[in-house]
């Protein structure tokens, strides 16, 4: 039950209770008085003019504080209301919005002054997460590149032994891997804080859609997997290219390592107005449904058994759905284990 329509019944019963207290007192008044003027008058005749008063007087006045309370009771809570409605969209881009405050210096408009204070110290937090992010990540590329450098060279060493080489690999491989990791974060942490431009052109996005599905094929031929492109239909819109190719590529790829062994991946690229609709499917394990809505969380990688045998660094969803988001389109997925994992990108065609 909401406050405002507590507060009306609980105004109600205060007006209701008092009524009834004005009526006794009113009876007991009019059978003193007509007790000391007739002495025998009927008490019939009392409780009937009280009655009548109080039907006379105090329903509409009850009517009338009913109406006036719901009235007050509203105008009171409204701003509730608005800061309530207010609160739900604050989410971590928009945190130096300020909430609309009322202005006459109440408990609710220092109540909301506390919470835009709240708000900035919040995102003064985000802001210092994500300049030691992108600080931290800048300073670890360089050290990166040169140790893949001289891993390089040694492994170009024609007087190592089978089982040093292998070792260099291994080692190449990680730093490899650990470099990605840092582009990805490099990457995530200059989009959180606006500094990634894009170059929005207009482009065919069938023919990225083509180039990727040659890719996804390349991908895919070492497991045995078969990758199908179901539909393409020529679709033009604005979009950055590079952009694009690295969401596709991103879908692919996920598509092909969280499969079976001679399984299938599923491409298509429909018009559905406003939209242009980029689904891939694949015939992986599926993810449960308590972890589907954490997939697009930095890092998430769902069930740890299953990832570690996996190579990855739980950050390609995430790009890709900035990606979608700095596009202006939605990216959903949709997956039950043992069966199809679905990747559904809607993109707004122009207009």
């Amino acid at each position: 039950m909401t406050i405002r329509r507590r507060l009306t019944f609980w105004y109600a019963g205060i007006l209701t209770v008092s009524l009834i207290i004005i009526g006794l007192g009113t009876y007991r008044e009019l059978d003193e008085q007509m007790r000391h003027e007739h002495r025998r008058a009927p008490v019939k005749h009392a409780i009937s003019e009280t009655a009548e008063m109080v039907f006379q007087v105090g329903a509409p006045a009850i009517l009338l504080g009913l109406a006036g309370g719901w009235w007050l009771t509203r105008k009171s809570l409204s701003p509730v209301s608005k800061l309530t409605d207010a609160i739900t969209k604050v989410h971590a881009r928009n945190l130096r919005e300020p909430l609309p405050r009322t202005g006459n210096r109440d408990e609710l408009d220092r109540l909301t002054e506390v919470f835009n204070g709240m708000l900035e110290r919040l995102d003064d937090s985000f802001k210092r997460i994500r300049e030691f992010t992108l600080h931290a990540s800048h300073e670890l590329k360089t050290p990166l590149t040169v140790l893949c450098g001289e891993i390089e060279t040694v492994l170009r060493d024609e007087s190592l032994s089978a089982a040093e080489r292998e070792r260099a690999a291994s080692l190449l491989d990680e730093l490899r891997r650990l470099a990605r990791i840092v582009d990805g974060l490099t990457l995530l942490a200059k989009a959180d804080a606006g500094q990634v431009p894009l170059n929005f052109e207009p482009l065919p996005l069938d023919e990225l859609v083509r180039d990727n599905f040659a890719d996804t094929q390349i991908l895919a031929e070492p497991q045995h997997i078969q990758v199908e492109l179901a539909a393409c239909e020529a679709i033009p819109l604005r979009g950055d290219r590079h952009r694009l190719r690295q969401l596709l590529l991103n879908l692919a790829d996920n598509a092909v390592k969280y499969n079976q062994a001679q399984g299938r991946v599923t491409m298509s690229l429909r018009r559905a107005n406003p939209f242009a609709e980029f689904t891939v499917a694949n015939t992986g394990p599926g993810i449960p449904p308590e972890i589907l809505p954490r997939v697009f969380d930095r890092f998430f990688r769902g069930d740890p058994a299953h990832s570690q045998a996996v190579d990855g660094c739980g950050l390609g969803l995430s790009i890709a759905k900035w990606i979608v988001s700095a596009h202006h389109g939605t990216i959903q997925i949709e997956s039950a284990p043992a069966k199809l994992t679905t990747v559904t990108v809607r993109l707004p065609l122009n207009t």
